[in-house]
Protein backbone atom coordinates (compact mmCIF):
# COMPACT_ATOMS: atom_id res chain seq x y z
CA UNK A 1 0.00 0.00 0.00
CA UNK A 2 0.98 3.43 -1.37
CA UNK A 3 1.61 6.27 1.41
CA UNK A 4 -0.50 9.35 1.11
CA UNK A 5 0.23 11.95 -0.95
CA UNK A 6 -0.13 15.44 -0.54
CA UNK A 7 -3.15 15.71 -3.25
CA UNK A 8 -6.78 15.41 -2.19
CA UNK A 9 -9.17 12.68 -3.75
CA UNK A 10 -12.34 13.04 -4.65
CA UNK A 11 -15.00 11.21 -2.75
CA UNK A 12 -16.03 8.53 -4.63
CA UNK A 13 -12.50 7.21 -5.78
CA UNK A 14 -12.12 7.20 -1.57
CA UNK A 15 -14.69 5.59 -1.13
CA UNK A 16 -13.75 2.94 -3.92
CA UNK A 17 -10.51 2.44 -2.98
CA UNK A 18 -11.94 2.07 0.74
CA UNK A 19 -14.75 -0.37 0.00
CA UNK A 20 -12.26 -2.55 -2.15
CA UNK A 21 -10.44 -3.59 1.36
CA UNK A 22 -13.48 -4.51 2.81
CA UNK A 23 -14.04 -8.10 2.75
CA UNK A 24 -16.89 -9.74 4.44
CA UNK A 25 -16.17 -11.32 8.00
CA UNK A 26 -16.84 -14.62 8.43
CA UNK A 27 -18.31 -17.21 9.21
CA UNK A 28 -22.10 -16.57 9.57
CA UNK A 29 -24.16 -17.02 12.24
CA UNK A 30 -27.01 -19.02 12.78
CA UNK A 31 -29.59 -16.81 14.82
CA UNK A 32 -33.21 -17.19 16.22
CA UNK A 33 -35.30 -15.13 14.03
CA UNK A 34 -36.34 -12.92 17.30
CA UNK A 35 -32.42 -11.56 17.01
CA UNK A 36 -31.70 -10.83 14.09
CA UNK A 37 -33.14 -7.12 13.81
CA UNK A 38 -30.64 -5.18 12.15
CA UNK A 39 -28.34 -7.91 11.30
CA UNK A 40 -27.12 -8.42 7.41
CA UNK A 41 -28.34 -11.80 5.59
CA UNK A 42 -25.60 -14.15 5.15
CA UNK A 43 -28.08 -16.74 3.23
CA UNK A 44 -31.12 -16.75 1.12
CA UNK A 45 -33.98 -18.00 2.46
CA UNK A 46 -36.32 -20.00 0.38
CA UNK A 47 -39.71 -21.24 1.38
CA UNK A 48 -40.16 -24.48 2.54
CA UNK A 49 -44.14 -23.97 1.83
CA UNK A 50 -46.93 -22.23 0.06
CA UNK A 51 -48.46 -19.25 1.86
CA UNK A 52 -51.33 -19.90 1.83
CA UNK A 53 -51.19 -23.58 2.21
CA UNK A 54 -54.91 -23.89 1.04
CA UNK A 55 -57.66 -21.91 -0.74
CA UNK A 56 -59.09 -19.81 2.01
CA UNK A 57 -61.94 -16.89 2.10
CA UNK A 58 -60.49 -13.08 1.89
CA UNK A 59 -63.95 -12.55 4.18
CA UNK A 60 -66.73 -13.48 6.24
CA UNK A 61 -69.76 -14.72 3.95
CA UNK A 62 -70.86 -17.76 2.35
CA UNK A 63 -68.72 -20.33 0.12
CA UNK A 64 -70.64 -21.71 -2.17
CA UNK A 65 -70.49 -23.64 -6.10
CA UNK A 66 -70.84 -20.64 -7.81
CA UNK A 67 -72.90 -21.92 -10.46
CA UNK A 68 -75.45 -22.80 -8.16
CA UNK A 69 -76.64 -19.00 -8.28
CA UNK A 70 -78.18 -18.34 -11.44
CA UNK A 71 -80.27 -15.37 -10.16
CA UNK A 72 -80.20 -12.95 -7.48
CA UNK A 73 -82.04 -14.16 -4.45
CA UNK A 74 -81.28 -18.32 -5.30
CA UNK A 75 -81.51 -20.17 -1.63
CA UNK A 76 -79.67 -22.26 -0.51
CA UNK A 77 -78.80 -24.63 2.29
CA UNK A 78 -76.24 -23.92 4.82
CA UNK A 79 -74.74 -27.15 5.93
CA UNK A 80 -71.89 -26.44 8.19
CA UNK A 81 -69.88 -23.86 9.50
CA UNK A 82 -65.91 -22.84 8.96
CA UNK A 83 -63.70 -20.90 10.86
CA UNK A 84 -59.83 -20.04 10.52
CA UNK A 85 -58.15 -22.69 11.42
CA UNK A 86 -61.33 -25.37 10.55
CA UNK A 87 -61.61 -27.83 8.03
CA UNK A 88 -64.68 -28.11 6.09
CA UNK A 89 -66.26 -30.94 4.88
CA UNK A 90 -66.94 -31.14 1.14
CA UNK A 91 -69.99 -29.08 -0.28
CA UNK A 92 -72.43 -30.70 -1.80
CA UNK A 93 -74.42 -29.22 -4.94
CA UNK A 94 -77.30 -26.57 -3.59
CA UNK A 95 -75.02 -26.10 -0.08
CA UNK A 96 -73.60 -23.21 1.02
CA UNK A 97 -70.93 -23.17 3.62
CA UNK A 98 -70.84 -20.08 6.74
CA UNK A 99 -67.26 -19.11 6.62
CA UNK A 100 -64.85 -16.72 8.24
CA UNK A 101 -61.77 -14.80 7.28
CA UNK A 102 -59.03 -16.95 6.45
CA UNK A 103 -60.63 -20.08 6.60
CA UNK A 104 -59.85 -23.24 4.53
CA UNK A 105 -62.46 -23.11 0.93
CA UNK A 106 -64.26 -26.36 1.32
CA UNK A 107 -63.87 -28.98 -1.16
CA UNK A 108 -66.70 -28.56 -3.91
CA UNK A 109 -66.93 -24.53 -3.57
CA UNK A 110 -65.63 -21.87 -5.68
CA UNK A 111 -66.44 -18.67 -4.94
CA UNK A 112 -67.36 -16.91 -1.41
CA UNK A 113 -70.04 -14.39 -1.82
CA UNK A 114 -69.86 -11.70 1.34
CA UNK A 115 -72.17 -11.71 4.56
CA UNK A 116 -73.46 -8.01 3.71
CA UNK A 117 -74.61 -9.55 0.28
CA UNK A 118 -76.34 -12.38 2.02
CA UNK A 119 -79.80 -12.67 3.67
CA UNK A 120 -80.15 -15.87 6.22
CA UNK A 121 -83.42 -17.27 6.64
CA UNK A 122 -83.42 -20.79 9.17
CA UNK A 123 -80.94 -23.25 8.01
CA UNK A 124 -80.93 -21.35 4.38
CA UNK A 125 -79.27 -18.49 3.01
CA UNK A 126 -80.23 -16.25 0.14
CA UNK A 127 -78.09 -14.85 -1.91
CA UNK A 128 -78.48 -11.77 -3.52
CA UNK A 129 -75.16 -11.45 -5.77
CA UNK A 130 -74.26 -13.48 -8.84
CA UNK A 131 -70.71 -14.69 -7.73
CA UNK A 132 -68.04 -15.45 -10.32
CA UNK A 133 -65.57 -18.22 -9.54
CA UNK A 134 -62.80 -17.52 -7.43
CA UNK A 135 -64.11 -14.52 -6.08
CA UNK A 136 -63.36 -13.52 -2.37
CA UNK A 137 -61.05 -16.43 -2.85
CA UNK A 138 -57.49 -16.48 -2.13
CA UNK A 139 -55.93 -19.12 -4.07
CA UNK A 140 -52.75 -21.86 -2.67
CA UNK A 141 -49.43 -19.95 -3.02
CA UNK A 142 -51.21 -16.88 -3.50
CA UNK A 143 -48.71 -15.34 -1.73
CA UNK A 144 -45.65 -17.28 -1.69
CA UNK A 145 -44.91 -20.42 -3.67
CA UNK A 146 -43.18 -23.19 -2.03
CA UNK A 147 -39.21 -23.09 -3.32
CA UNK A 148 -39.32 -19.14 -3.71
CA UNK A 149 -36.67 -17.22 -2.16
CA UNK A 150 -38.53 -14.86 -0.07
CA UNK A 151 -35.26 -12.91 1.82
CA UNK A 152 -32.28 -12.65 -0.22
CA UNK A 153 -28.43 -12.83 1.08
CA UNK A 154 -26.94 -9.11 1.51
CA UNK A 155 -30.23 -7.39 2.83
CA UNK A 156 -30.32 -5.77 6.45
CA UNK A 157 -33.12 -7.41 8.33
CA UNK A 158 -36.19 -5.49 8.81
CA UNK A 159 -38.84 -6.22 11.31
CA UNK A 160 -41.10 -7.09 7.88
CA UNK A 161 -38.28 -9.23 7.28
CA UNK A 162 -38.35 -11.24 10.02
CA UNK A 163 -42.06 -11.61 9.79
CA UNK A 164 -42.25 -12.96 6.17
CA UNK A 165 -39.21 -15.21 7.61
CA UNK A 166 -41.49 -16.46 10.41
CA UNK A 167 -44.41 -16.68 7.96
CA UNK A 168 -42.74 -19.38 6.22
CA UNK A 169 -42.13 -21.44 9.02
CA UNK A 170 -38.47 -20.42 9.34
CA UNK A 171 -37.11 -20.53 13.01
CA UNK A 172 -33.32 -19.84 12.39
CA UNK A 173 -31.46 -17.17 9.81
CA UNK A 174 -27.88 -17.25 8.97
CA UNK A 175 -26.64 -13.77 9.52
CA UNK A 176 -22.94 -12.06 9.22
CA UNK A 177 -20.62 -11.56 12.30
CA UNK A 178 -21.10 -8.19 13.97
CA UNK A 179 -18.17 -6.42 13.17
CA UNK A 180 -15.81 -5.70 16.09
CA UNK A 181 -14.87 -2.15 16.29
CA UNK A 182 -12.63 -0.64 18.68
CA UNK A 183 -13.21 3.24 19.11
CA UNK A 184 -10.87 5.89 20.52
CA UNK A 185 -10.52 9.66 20.50
CA UNK A 186 -7.95 11.84 20.87
CA UNK A 187 -7.58 15.51 22.17
CA UNK A 188 -6.37 16.85 25.17
CA UNK A 189 -8.95 19.57 25.46
CA UNK A 190 -11.72 17.01 25.72
CA UNK A 191 -14.15 16.09 29.01
CA UNK A 192 -16.35 13.85 29.76
CA UNK A 193 -20.14 14.98 30.62
CA UNK A 194 -20.97 15.02 34.18
CA UNK A 195 -17.22 16.76 34.45
CA UNK A 196 -16.44 20.49 35.52
CA UNK A 197 -15.50 21.89 32.21
CA UNK A 198 -11.98 23.64 32.37
CA UNK A 199 -11.27 26.99 30.61
CA UNK A 200 -10.35 25.69 26.76
CA UNK A 201 -11.76 22.47 27.48
CA UNK A 202 -14.97 21.10 25.19
CA UNK A 203 -17.18 18.10 26.42
CA UNK A 204 -16.19 15.07 24.14
CA UNK A 205 -19.77 14.54 21.45
CA UNK A 206 -17.85 12.73 19.14
CA UNK A 207 -17.66 9.21 21.42
CA UNK A 208 -21.30 9.35 22.43
CA UNK A 209 -21.94 10.20 18.80
CA UNK A 210 -19.40 7.93 16.93
CA UNK A 211 -20.58 4.88 19.27
CA UNK A 212 -24.26 5.00 18.82
CA UNK A 213 -23.98 4.77 14.92
CA UNK A 214 -21.68 2.50 15.19
CA UNK A 215 -24.70 0.54 17.34
CA UNK A 216 -26.93 0.96 14.85
CA UNK A 217 -25.04 -0.73 12.07
CA UNK A 218 -24.79 -3.60 14.39
CA UNK A 219 -21.34 -3.31 15.74
CA UNK A 220 -20.01 -4.77 18.58
CA UNK A 221 -18.26 -1.84 19.95
CA UNK A 222 -15.26 -1.22 22.72
CA UNK A 223 -15.11 2.61 23.70
CA UNK A 224 -11.41 2.58 24.69
CA UNK A 225 -11.41 6.18 25.82
CA UNK A 226 -10.12 9.41 25.08
CA UNK A 227 -6.20 8.64 23.90
CA UNK A 228 -3.85 11.38 25.69
CA UNK A 229 -2.07 13.79 22.59
CA UNK A 230 1.42 12.38 22.45
CA UNK A 231 2.70 10.63 19.81
CA UNK A 232 4.14 6.83 22.08
CA UNK A 233 0.10 7.35 24.07
CA UNK A 234 -0.90 7.00 20.48
CA UNK A 235 0.80 4.20 18.85
CA UNK A 236 0.10 2.21 21.98
CA UNK A 237 -3.63 2.90 22.03
CA UNK A 238 -3.65 1.81 18.25
CA UNK A 239 -1.52 -1.61 18.78
CA UNK A 240 -3.69 -2.48 21.42
CA UNK A 241 -6.91 -1.63 19.89
CA UNK A 242 -5.87 -3.79 16.28
CA UNK A 243 -5.28 -7.21 18.68
CA UNK A 244 -9.16 -7.81 19.13
CA UNK A 245 -11.08 -5.79 16.71
CA UNK A 246 -11.60 -5.87 13.00
CA UNK A 247 -11.88 -2.31 12.45
CA UNK A 248 -10.06 0.39 14.48
CA UNK A 249 -12.28 4.30 14.82
CA UNK A 250 -10.35 7.14 16.07
CA UNK A 251 -11.36 10.32 16.46
CA UNK A 252 -9.24 13.93 15.76
CA UNK A 253 -5.36 13.97 15.70
CA UNK A 254 -5.83 13.70 11.84
CA UNK A 255 -4.65 17.27 10.40
CA UNK A 256 -0.93 18.36 10.21
CA UNK A 257 -0.83 20.49 13.33
CA UNK A 258 1.79 20.00 16.34
CA UNK A 259 -0.54 17.96 18.46
CA UNK A 260 -2.12 15.77 15.54
CA UNK A 261 -0.46 12.54 16.17
CA UNK A 262 -2.59 9.49 14.74
CA UNK A 263 -1.68 10.11 10.92
CA UNK A 264 2.16 9.06 12.01
CA UNK A 265 1.20 6.76 14.60
CA UNK A 266 -0.72 4.42 11.75
CA UNK A 267 1.95 4.92 9.17
CA UNK A 268 4.50 3.80 12.67
CA UNK A 269 2.40 1.27 13.61
CA UNK A 270 0.97 -0.18 9.81
CA UNK A 271 -0.16 1.26 6.51
CA UNK A 272 -1.44 4.55 5.66
CA UNK A 273 -3.35 4.61 2.49
CA UNK A 274 -4.42 8.31 1.74
CA UNK A 275 -5.82 10.95 4.10
CA UNK A 276 -6.58 14.01 2.10
CA UNK A 277 -10.43 13.56 0.89
CA UNK A 278 -12.35 16.81 -1.48
CA UNK A 279 -14.95 16.65 1.09
CA UNK A 280 -16.47 19.86 2.88
CA UNK A 281 -16.87 19.01 6.17
CA UNK A 282 -14.19 16.54 6.59
CA UNK A 283 -10.86 16.93 4.76
CA UNK A 284 -8.17 15.37 7.09
CA UNK A 285 -9.44 11.80 7.00
CA UNK A 286 -7.60 8.91 6.86
CA UNK A 287 -7.64 4.76 5.85
CA UNK A 288 -5.12 2.04 6.15
CA UNK A 289 -4.49 -0.82 8.17
CA UNK A 290 -2.83 -1.65 11.58
CA UNK A 291 -0.72 -4.16 12.31
CA UNK A 292 -1.25 -6.97 14.82
CA UNK A 293 1.83 -9.08 16.43
CA UNK A 294 0.81 -12.42 14.65
CA UNK A 295 1.28 -10.89 11.26
CA UNK A 296 -2.75 -10.34 10.44
CA UNK A 297 -4.38 -6.83 10.63
CA UNK A 298 -7.09 -4.49 11.46
CA UNK A 299 -8.77 -1.58 9.29
CA UNK A 300 -8.39 1.70 10.29
CA UNK A 301 -10.23 5.03 9.78
CA UNK A 302 -9.34 8.25 10.98
CA UNK A 303 -12.04 10.96 11.50
CA UNK A 304 -11.31 14.52 11.64
CA UNK A 305 -12.10 15.86 15.34
CA UNK A 306 -14.75 18.74 14.57
CA UNK A 307 -18.20 17.33 15.77
CA UNK A 308 -20.05 17.87 11.89
CA UNK A 309 -16.99 16.83 10.15
CA UNK A 310 -16.74 13.51 12.32
CA UNK A 311 -20.30 12.89 11.77
CA UNK A 312 -20.37 13.52 7.84
CA UNK A 313 -17.47 11.08 7.24
CA UNK A 314 -19.17 8.93 9.14
CA UNK A 315 -21.72 8.39 7.16
CA UNK A 316 -20.15 9.00 3.56
CA UNK A 317 -17.44 6.90 4.63
CA UNK A 318 -17.70 4.37 7.91
CA UNK A 319 -21.59 3.21 7.26
CA UNK A 320 -20.79 1.72 3.63
CA UNK A 321 -17.35 0.32 4.66
CA UNK A 322 -19.54 -1.10 8.02
CA UNK A 323 -21.97 -2.58 6.39
CA UNK A 324 -19.48 -3.62 3.10
CA UNK A 325 -17.98 -5.99 6.29
CA UNK A 326 -21.24 -7.43 7.07
CA UNK A 327 -21.37 -8.44 3.40
CA UNK A 328 -24.64 -5.95 2.80
CA UNK A 329 -25.67 -5.73 -0.58
CA UNK A 330 -27.44 -2.21 -0.48
CA UNK A 331 -24.34 0.27 0.40
CA UNK A 332 -25.61 3.63 -0.91
CA UNK A 333 -28.15 5.56 0.35
CA UNK A 334 -31.17 6.77 -1.41
CA UNK A 335 -31.09 10.34 -2.45
CA UNK A 336 -34.14 12.22 -3.69
CA UNK A 337 -33.57 15.29 -6.63
CA UNK A 338 -36.23 17.65 -4.62
CA UNK A 339 -36.50 21.49 -5.30
CA UNK A 340 -34.53 23.77 -3.10
CA UNK A 341 -36.13 26.72 -0.53
CA UNK A 342 -32.28 28.04 -0.07
CA UNK A 343 -29.93 30.01 -2.03
CA UNK A 344 -26.52 28.33 -1.95
CA UNK A 345 -24.16 31.15 -3.21
CA UNK A 346 -20.56 30.16 -2.98
CA UNK A 347 -19.43 27.20 -4.43
CA UNK A 348 -16.50 25.36 -2.69
CA UNK A 349 -13.66 23.10 -4.65
CA UNK A 350 -14.84 20.60 -2.85
CA UNK A 351 -18.23 18.26 -2.73
CA UNK A 352 -20.24 19.61 0.09
CA UNK A 353 -22.71 17.36 2.69
CA UNK A 354 -25.01 20.18 3.09
CA UNK A 355 -27.46 20.06 6.80
CA UNK A 356 -30.81 20.73 5.47
CA UNK A 357 -34.74 19.47 6.24
CA UNK A 358 -37.75 19.59 4.41
CA UNK A 359 -40.29 22.77 4.86
CA UNK A 360 -44.41 22.10 4.54
CA UNK A 361 -43.79 22.12 1.05
CA UNK A 362 -41.62 19.38 0.84
CA UNK A 363 -38.53 21.75 -0.21
CA UNK A 364 -35.29 21.64 1.09
CA UNK A 365 -34.30 24.18 3.51
CA UNK A 366 -30.53 24.56 4.20
CA UNK A 367 -29.22 25.30 8.12
CA UNK A 368 -28.28 29.22 8.26
CA UNK A 369 -24.66 27.86 9.74
CA UNK A 370 -22.48 25.06 7.67
CA UNK A 371 -20.35 25.75 10.24
CA UNK A 372 -18.23 22.07 11.04
CA UNK A 373 -17.98 23.09 15.04
CA UNK A 374 -22.33 23.74 14.83
CA UNK A 375 -23.36 20.16 15.80
CA UNK A 376 -26.88 21.51 16.68
CA UNK A 377 -27.30 21.82 12.53
CA UNK A 378 -27.64 17.81 12.56
CA UNK A 379 -30.53 17.98 15.37
CA UNK A 380 -32.29 20.48 13.58
CA UNK A 381 -32.04 18.69 10.17
CA UNK A 382 -33.66 15.32 8.19
CA UNK A 383 -30.57 14.96 6.05
CA UNK A 384 -27.64 16.32 3.87
CA UNK A 385 -27.68 17.76 0.41
CA UNK A 386 -25.33 16.28 -1.50
CA UNK A 387 -23.70 19.30 -3.78
CA UNK A 388 -21.31 18.74 -6.32
CA UNK A 389 -17.96 20.61 -6.01
CA UNK A 390 -18.23 24.36 -7.59
CA UNK A 391 -21.98 24.20 -7.65
CA UNK A 392 -24.40 26.91 -6.18
CA UNK A 393 -28.12 27.12 -6.09
CA UNK A 394 -31.04 29.10 -5.92
CA UNK A 395 -34.65 28.76 -4.80
CA UNK A 396 -36.16 26.43 -6.75
CA UNK A 397 -33.38 24.44 -8.25
CA UNK A 398 -33.13 20.99 -7.84
CA UNK A 399 -30.78 19.53 -5.04
CA UNK A 400 -29.89 15.98 -4.24
CA UNK A 401 -30.95 15.52 -1.01
CA UNK A 402 -30.20 12.05 1.48
CA UNK A 403 -32.34 11.84 4.55
CA UNK A 404 -31.23 10.71 7.46
CA UNK A 405 -33.41 8.16 8.06
CA UNK A 406 -32.23 6.44 5.24
CA UNK A 407 -28.43 6.09 6.68
CA UNK A 408 -29.11 6.44 10.21
CA UNK A 409 -30.16 2.69 10.31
Amino acid sequence: MNQASSDSLDVDTALARLLERARPLTPPQALPVEQCLGRVLAQDVRSPIDVPGWDNSQMDGYALRSGDVASAGARLEVSQRIAAGQVGQPLQPGQAARIFTGAPIPPGADAVVMQEQCRVEGQQVLVDHLPRPGEWVRPRGFDVREGSTVLHAGQRLRPQDLGQAASVGVARLQVAPRPRVALLCTGDELAMPGQPLRTGGVYNSNRFLLRALLEALGCQVSDLGQVADTLPATRQALADAAREHDLVLSSGGMSVGGEDHVRPAVQAQGELAHWRIAIKPGRPLAFGAIRRAQGSSAHFIGLPGNPVSSFVTFLVFVRPFVLALQGASRLAPQALWLPSASRWPRADKRREFLRARLDAQGRVELHEEQNSAVLSSTVWGDGLVDNPAGQTFEPGDLVRFIAFSDLLN
